[in-house]
């Protein structure tokens, strides 16, 4: 089921969002591959999809969840436990260069600081790309920001004012204290570099991000997007503390072409999907939409719930990363 666009998912654009989605966007986490990229184990969401992902398939794709919307943004490797990274950083530097999108470097934490600064200028990055897979803390999921996203890889980005898309992990998220002191830290430390807390700081439970968001109060080089994230509350929790301004749209392009949706249980989340959930109601019919698209549902009713203008969700869509970025 997964990148199926089938008539439902049609109608719930046409019905939806098709009033909500501005005719410009400026997607800020998206991500590009190659199957050749991966050297054993590749992910299977790319597995199952196309064999190249880059730029054509990519805008041809995420029409299919934005249709009829000029659509750019910012680009990285699809982040894997056997990734090259040489090959993906190539990739993403050549397809960007074609178009007028803006590329990030794909990090690892043993990378010299000068080998990432060095490949940036070559390159044209205008940012880098961590993530726990590649921490050597195990399991990855408890990592400590700085054991994937080292203090001297944040110097160089605050050196060279690149951004960094961080998804952070550990159970509670941002309601983790060693998460906030961390990012507040490297956020004081080095105001140049601009941080953009992924998946909105990791809001899948929408309190985590709802209780920690206070604490990264006054930074002004924090953003967040809203990658994949089918809760509401993290949004609007976002977007009270922070304003309007520091909230960027990301499809998560491939994963926005998952079937299922992510729920908050307890105090951590269950993505639910085809293959682990029973459909079965007598007083419907149940059918699982993208998670592109029940992202774009959730942001819709955060905006509604905090009373956002019109050229306010147009500055989440484009104008806020168009600004970071200095895109047209």
């Amino acid at each position: 089921m997964d990148w199926q666009l089938l008539d439902t998912d049609r109608e719930l654009w046409d019905r939806e969002l098709e009033s909500f989605v501005p005719p410009r966007i400026f997607d800020a986490h998206a991500h590009l591959y190659e199957m050749g990229h991966f050297t054993a184990n590749p992910p299977r969401l790319c597995a199952s999809g196309p064999a190249v992902a880059g730029w054509e398939t990519f805008e041809e794709r995420i029409g299919q969840i934005t249709p009829r919307r000029q659509t750019g943004g910012l680009f990285f490797g699809f982040p894997a436990t056997h990734v090259d990274f040489a090959k993906a950083n190539e990739f993403v530097a050549t397809e960007t260069r074609r178009t007028d999108a803006r590329g990030q470097m794909l990090i690892h934490p043993s990378m010299d600081p000068e080998f990432i600064r060095a490949t940036v200028r070559r390159d044209g990055f205008v940012g880098l790309k961590p993530y726990h897979l590649f921490a050597a803390e195990k399991p990855t999921w408890e990592a400590a920001i700085p054991s994937y996203l080292p203090e001297a890889h944040v110097r160089i980005a605050h050196e060279l004012g690149l951004s960094i898309t961080l998804h952070i992990v550990r159970a509670r998220a941002l309601a983790d204290e060693s998460n906030q002191t961390v990012l507040r830290t490297y956020a004081e430390r080095y105001p140049n570099a601009r941080l953009i807390l992924a998946h909105a700081g990791r809001g899948f439970n929408p309190h985590h991000t709802i209780v920690g968001i206070e604490t990264l109060r006054g930074l002004p080089n924090i953003w967040c997007d809203t990658s994949a994230v089918t809760d509401c509350g993290a949004f609007e929790a976002i977007i009270r503390t922070f304003g309007h301004r520091r909230l960027l749209y990301g499809s998560d392009f491939p994963v926005s072409h998952i079937r299922g949706r992510c729920v908050a249980l307890g105090d951590s989340f269950l993505w639910l999907n085809p293959e682990n959930t029973k459909l079965d109601a007598a007083y419907a019919k149940l059918q699982f939409s993208l998670v592109g698209l029940e992202s774009l549902r959730t942001l819709k009713v955060a905006a509604l719930a905090t009373g956002l203008t019109d050229p306010q969700v147009e500055d989440i869509f484009f104008g806020n990363a168009a600004r970071m970025f200095d895109a047209q």
